[in-house]
């Protein structure tokens, strides 16, 4: 059999990579790369922000949280959102008028950042991709987020790739500054959380018409970070709160099941237990749909795991307890919000609704979260929060181009 030219194998590659993409059938947590840098060639962006979203759709979630902000930005400086994923694209573009624009390809990208006005790059979460940009000395790099919590991960070293990192409150910083080896603190802005804000007060449920809120994490990409409750707890929890008569509504983090087939499976099973008559007759439901806060302004208790959820309810002032992760690997460190809130262990699951119906009579922690709330979150008064972030980004570019001005315009010699 003859020897097939190189130039016509790459070509065969290619075209197998683009089949591959458009069937859909890279792995879960790959982008697919179905750019449209072709009609990118000729534009030259006069956004000064630019947003780099190289995920998944799954993990769309990141960002969706951030549009509102984001557009409020985009009035002060003009915001450019770029992703690497086809999907994705289509998912933003259904939920913003920013301008979103797929990009596969690392030349269009310098053609972007040379020919435009773009300075500042925002980044929600660590996708190793993220490196694509920030390789360009040219912009500024922050990494916003996408939730602060008392994870593992919250403290990553991967923050050092950032010339700021935008948190949320001074447990942030503390978390930070404590985990981190030869890290600089000044890099750390707390700015709050714009998609956080105090909910509208709720009458004090009764011990037989309350809600519970059970809004489990995912199981993590590494046995450090496996906080779910849902494979060691859900089923249990879920029958002894409804079987006590209590409303349960189960709100499973997107990425539920993404990395571990067990979860998916118990997830799935868990879904299922809702459509039991005994379960249904109390009202429970499952609930993907709805906005986070929505979720939680209609609740009057939440079990979450180790997860930004749990943070995001503190407002509510509303009694909170967060399970223990069964995963013998998963690292869980001392926080102030781990050591005020009450704990459910695996083996006490069920027996949650006792817990429940305890602190929904009593609430002896309501004083020590009230004072969480400032720690976490920073000031929750409207408006506060999205003004710090604003006023942040501007700094910020005002920094960068007061640093790049001798760069750019060097004096002659």
């Amino acid at each position: 059999m003859p020897a097939v030219p190189a130039p016509v194998r790459a070509r065969l590659r290619q075209s197998g990579g683009d089949l591959v993409r458009r069937l859909g059938l890279l792995p879960g947590g790959d982008p697919d790369g179905l750019g449209e840098d072709r009609a990118l060639q000729d534009l030259s962006p006069e956004q000064r922000v630019v947003v780099f979203f190289p995920e998944p759709p799954r993990n769309a979630y990141q960002l969706l949280q951030w549009l509102d902000a984001l557009a409020e930005l985009d009035a002060r400086y003009g915001v450019l959102v770029l992703t690497q994923d086809s999907r994705t694209t289509a998912v933003l573009r259904a939920h913003t008028a920013l301008p979103v624009h797929c990009v596969a390809r690392a030349a269009t990208i310098d053609g972007l950042v040379d020919r435009g006005q773009l300075a500042l790059a925002l980044y929600v979460g660590h996708h190793p991709r993220n490196f694509v940009l920030l390789r360009y000395p040219q912009l500024a790099h922050v990494f916003i987020g996408h939730g602060d919590s008392d994870k593992g991960v919250s403290a990553s070293n991967q923050l050092k790739a950032y010339d700021r990192s935008f948190v949320a409150g001074q447990a942030a910083v503390d978390r930070i500054t404590a985990d981190l080896t030869w890290y600089d603190p000044a890099r750390l802005v707390p700015v709050g959380r714009p998609q956080v804000a105090a909910p509208a007060p709720r009458a004090p449920a009764s011990r037989d018409s309350a809600t519970v809120l059970y809004a489990p994490t995912w199981e993590g990409g590494q046995p450090s970070v496996a906080y779910s409750s849902v494979l060691s707890h859900g089923d249990a929890l879920v029958r002894s709160l409804t079987g006590a008569g209590l409303r349960v509504v189960y709100r499973p983090h997107p990425r539920t099941g993404a990395n571990r087939r067990d979860v998916a499976a118990a997830d799935a099973a868990l879904r299922r237990l809702f459509d039991e008559p005994a379960v249904a007759a109390t009202g429970s439901t499952v609930d993907t749909g709805r906005p986070v806060a929505e979720a939680v302004a209609d609740a009057d208790l939440m079990i979450t795991d180790v997860s930004a959820m749990a943070v995001e309810w503190l407002p509510t002032l509303r009694p909170l307890v967060v399970t223990q992760p069964a995963e013998a690997g998963a690292r869980v460190g001392t926080s102030r919000l781990l050591d005020t809130v009450p704990r459910l262990a695996a083996a006490g699951a069920d027996r949650a609704h006792e817990l429940v119906l305890r602190c929904l009579t009593d609430d002896p922690g309501l004083a020590q979260r009230r004072e969480l709330v400032e720690h976490y979150l920073g000031d929750i008064d409207p408006g506060v929060s999205l003004t710090r972030f604003l006023d942040a980004c501007g700094d910020v570019l005002t920094a960068r181009d007061a640093a790049r001005t001798g760069l750019l315009f060097p004096a002659p010699r």
